[in-house]
């Protein structure tokens, strides 16, 4: 198991990050808005703005895509630098994240919908995962537990790659990926432990419930 305090709070050595102009960050906020679409279909226009920004500490932004899949898709725009670097390289290169709930998208104010719950779910552990990316390698196949609040059960999560119908995303001429993060009962992490994440996906696509991190359902193993 990946212990996420030890890697968030520890030193790093690692040198001051580059900075960038605005219009480096524009055009790169372009170009990846393009890369997603390509992938993901049209955006929503509205976008789930942090109270503090990612880059100082504070959670991602949340972007919306209902036009994928049923439901609506979920992914990150604050991991990858208008140089491309941001995570640190798996075997696949570097990534934003995404991930996928059955709910259709909705903007009542009512916190407790089963959208709203999960888009908060969503939020806090690509947050989490977002800052241990700087610090560890993460590949698709691999499972991890992002801890929660004092008392609360860990999220267990397995990655994978998503890339539908073999579409690359890519920012501008840049050849980037996008690492699912796939929320699953712990029943269902520790079969892909022992048995290889692979048989799990098959599982849960025979039981319809790939791509999607919604637990309302039974476990497949």
């Amino acid at each position: 198991m990946m212990n996420f305090f030890k890697k968030l709070f520890g030193k790093s050595d690692k040198p001051e990050p580059k900075e960038f102009s605005e219009q480096e960050y524009e055009l790169h906020y372009e170009l990846k808005s393009q890369g997603l679409e390509n992938v993901l279909g049209k955006m929503h226009d509205l976008v789930g703005h942090a109270i503090i920004p990612f880059a100082v500490g504070g959670a991602v932004d949340m972007y919306y895509f209902p036009n994928h899949i049923n439901g609506t898709g979920f992914a990150t725009m604050e991991l990858l630098e208008p140089d491309g670097t941001g995570p640190l390289p798996n075997r696949l290169g570097t990534y934003e994240l995404v991930a996928f709930t059955k709910h259709a998208y909705n903007d009542i104010e009512d916190t407790q919908t089963p959208f709203n719950l999960i888009e908060r779910t969503f939020c806090g552990f690509f947050t989490t995962i977002g800052f241990f990316s700087r610090e560890a390698v993460l590949n698709p196949n691999e499972t991890c537990e992002v801890p929660n609040g004092e008392g609360e059960e860990n999220t267990c999560l397995v990655f994978d790659l998503y890339q539908p119908d073999n579409k690359e995303f890519r920012i501008g001429e840049r050849k980037h990926h996008l690492l699912l993060c796939l929320q699953v009962f712990r029943s269902e992490m520790e079969f892909s432990r022992a048995n290889g994440s692979e048989e799990l996906f098959k599982k849960l696509k025979e039981a319809g419930h790939y791509p999607y991190s919604d637990l309302d359902r039974q476990p497949v193993a």
